[in-house]
This record gives C-alpha cells, sequence and structure tokens, in this order.
C-alpha cells in the first residue's frame, strides 16, 4: 500500500506530538517530517518532497498565509491544509485563493485531520467540520465571477505576494532570499506596488491590507 507522506509544521511542539500520536494509527499515512517555523517548513516540502502538509497558519518568521504561496511555487504537488483558530469566511478564502486546499480549525475533532490529509491528497478540497459546508461553493462563485476592481487586484502574483511580506514585516533582503532574487529586484516590485496602489510605507501598506480584508490583524500580531 501506497502511504501518503505528511510533513507537520507548527511552532508548538505539544501541538506537532499529538498529530505524531494521532498519524500513528492510520496505516495509509507517514509522517516524514517536522517543522518549526515557516521558512523551516520550505525547506523541509523541498528536501523531503511530501505529498501533504499540514501547515499552522500563526508562525513565526514566516506565517503560514505567506508560506502558502512559496509552497506552490517550489512543490506544486504538495498539497497544502492549513491548521488555524479562526473561522472567519473570508479568511477562508484568503486561504483557498492562495493555493491550500484544506482548512481546518484547532478545535474541531481530530479525526478532521485525518480526513482533511486523505481528502486533499486526492486533490480536493477539504474543510474543517466546524466550518459552514457553503465556505467553498461561495470561493469558486467569487473566484470565477469576481471582477477586479480594487488596486489589489491589479498587482501582479509576484507584486500580491510581495506586498504581502512587506506587510509582514519582512526586510527587501529577506523578501529577495525567500524568492530567490535580487534586493534591486524586490526594490522594483515595491515601488511598482507603492505607484500601482498609491501608498508607501509598510504601515499604509498594513493600513490598506486590513481594509480590504486580506489580513487578520490577528495573526499578523502573532
Amino acid at each position: 500500500m501506497d502511504q501518503i507522506k505528511v510533513l507537520i509544521a507548527d511552532d508548538h511542539a505539544i501541538v506537532r506530538d499529538g498529530i505524531q500520536q494521532l498519524l500513528k494509527k492510520e496505516v495509509d499515512i507517514k509522517v516524514v517530517g517536522e517543522a518549526i517555523d515557516g521558512i523551516q517548513a520550505l525547506e523541509k516540502v523541498k528536501d523531503l518532497h511530501p505529498d501533504v502538509i499540514l501547515l499552522d497558519i500563526a508562525m513565526p518568521n514566516l506565517n503560514g498565509l505567506e508560506a502558502i504561496g512559496l509552497i506552490k511555487e517550489s512543490a506544486p504537488e504538495t498539497q497544502i491544509v492549513i491548521l488555524s483558530m479562526h473561522a472567519n469566511e473570508s479568511y477562508v478564502h484568503q486561504v483557498l485563493k492562495s493555493g491550500a486546499l484544506g482548512y481546518i480549525l484547532k478545535a474541531s475533532p481530530s479525526t478532521d485531520i485525518v480526513k482533511g490529509i486523505r481528502v486533499v491528497y486526492k486533490n480536493e478540497y477539504f474543510l474543517s467540520s466546524k466550518i459552514k459546508a457553503n465556505v467553498i461553493d461561495s470561493y469558486l462563485r467569487t473566484k470565477t465571477s469576481e471582477p477586479a476592481v480594487r488596486g489589489y487586484d491589479l498587482l501582479s502574483e509576484r507584486e500580491q505576494q510581495v506586498f504581502r511580506l512587506v506587510v509582514q514585516g519582512s526586510s527587501t533582503k529577506n523578501i529577495a532570499d525567500l524568492l530567490c532574487v535580487s534586493p534591486k529586484t524586490i526594490e522594483k516590485h515595491r515601488s511598482s506596488i507603492a505607484s500601482k496602489l498609491k501608498i508607501h510605507g509598510r504601515l499604509e501598506m498594513l493600513k490598506y491590507a486590513i481594509k480590504i480584508g486580506i489580513v487578520n490583524p490577528e495573526l499578523w500580531d502573532s
């Protein structure tokens, strides 16, 4: 029997240990590694090539939301299940838009984790049983029909990625290292972002990000 290779990324050891013990009981699932923050999660994905990563959304250095895009970029075959304390619908939309297929609340039954791994492994969406069932349908309708009316939607995919990293507080050098480009390239992106959005500086960008709903203040202050 082929086993589903799983990577666990969470900054709390007790959470990682608990998930490890849970998954040991499943003959079709194998934990291949652990990560304690977003940067290590990205490195482990590249080294271990897991089928599924369980990704805590509130981690140090690089939070789960930003890690999603980088993981999908470097390892598109790895499916992502987000672990979160937040059940807000717009928040779930943002995670799905970033490329994750699963979203599980930490307050959910442990069986949701096992189910979620098996479902996303098949390239299908999975939401925690405590999240309204119509969220995915709502997200898919929005994804296909919403017109690009906000300035943020006019940014390229890379510019959006840089924007979110700037808002998170990452320096130009750190962003360049994460995206494997030169600091000069990141500065060009930042200049383009400022021009398109007509805002300057991280504080103004943060206010804008909160206003249009792509940032959850509770997460970004974690």
